[in-house]
């Protein structure tokens, strides 16, 4: 008899251990599936800004830089132009790829973009410019470009930079080249404004404001041409790409990667040159594509592109 409760107890023993481990792999399943999983924050996405300098007709230059940064599939997710860089870098937001642009540069004349009216303030009405963009992009505003883009001018009675992102594109555009001197400045919304290059030659400054994590500039005022200016036009233009040189300097320092294209021989109103303008912005970018590319290539693993 007492054989058999020694029995019966050794499996009443046996019995309650297998409940107390049931019960225990319980609360620990239960433990650790009520514990807080840990999340990683997601990954902020990179934005590559492109930042297209002043220099009148050495602008053409910006035209070779975009075919290389195209072909070798370079994101561009922000265009900021000033004054040139504001006439290609709008073409290009909206969609014409660098093959196009440089067509459309090469079948280009003067007389398409300049309108010479009575010495008032400017020699050049700039109407024509505005009218020529707005063709050309058929008349999309800034805000549904394909590439964010922004054009930066200044304001003739703070002095201070702006940058239009919304809006008629050819007006931003012509606010943007308007030469001093040259263009007779646009009144938009009772504010008149002149050439962003007064301020921002190169502006890395509003394409980081704009958001920018990686900016790409392309200066074309870092030269300046040693031939004797001829006449009134060309002396302004000559004197405003010494003042783009000097200014530019400041803000480049704060780009990732700068693209100095060797266009200082170009005359700011030469259009004769344009075939070599492109050719040294090709070169340059070139160069300057290893660089680039490092940087890409980190985003990547980054996972941020």
């Amino acid at each position: 008899m007492s054989l058999l409760l020694d029995i019966k107890n050794i499996e009443i023993l046996h019995f309650t251990k297998k409940i107390l481990f049931l019960t225990f792999l319980v609360l620990v399943f239960y433990s650790f599936s009520c514990a807080p999983v840990e999340t990683k924050p997601p990954v902020k996405p990179a934005k590559i800004a492109v930042v297209l300098g002043a220099g009148a007709s050495k602008g053409f230059a910006h035209i070779g830089v975009l075919k290389v940064l195209e072909t070798n599939k370079i994101p561009i997710h922000m265009i900021v132009g000033t004054s040139a860089g504001s006439f290609v870098g709008s073409l290009y937001a909206y969609g014409f790829n660098a093959f196009e642009l440089q067509k459309f540069s090469f079948e280009l004349q003067k007389d398409d973009l300049i309108d010479l009216g009575i010495p008032d303030n400017g020699f050049i009405k700039g109407e024509k410019l505005e009218k020529y963009i707005n063709f050309m992009l058929r008349n999309t505003p800034m805000e549904k470009l394909r590439i964010p883009f922004y054009a930066v001018a200044t304001d003739v009675q703070t002095g201070n930079e702006i940058i239009f992102g919304t809006g008629n594109t050819g007006t931003a555009v012509r606010a943007s080249c308007s030469i001093p001197g040259v263009f007779m400045p646009p009144v938009i919304s009772g504010r008149m404004y002149v050439d962003g290059g007064v301020v921002s030659p190169v502006a890395v400054d509003a394409a980081r404001k704009m958001g920018a994590d990686v900016v790409i500039a392309v200066d074309i005022s870092g030269d300046t041409s040693s031939s004797i200016p001829k006449g009134t036009i060309e002396t302004i233009m000559h004197s405003i790409n010494i003042m783009y040189s000097k200014l530019s300097s400041i803000q480049l320092a704060k780009a990732d990667v700068v693209i100095k294209p060797k266009v200082g021989y170009i005359g700011s109103a030469d259009f004769s040159k344009r075939h070599e303008a492109v050719l040294e912005g090709e070169k340059a970018a070139i160069s300057a594509l290893p660089e680039i590319q490092k940087i890409v290539n980190r985003l990547k693993e980054e996972g941020r592109l």
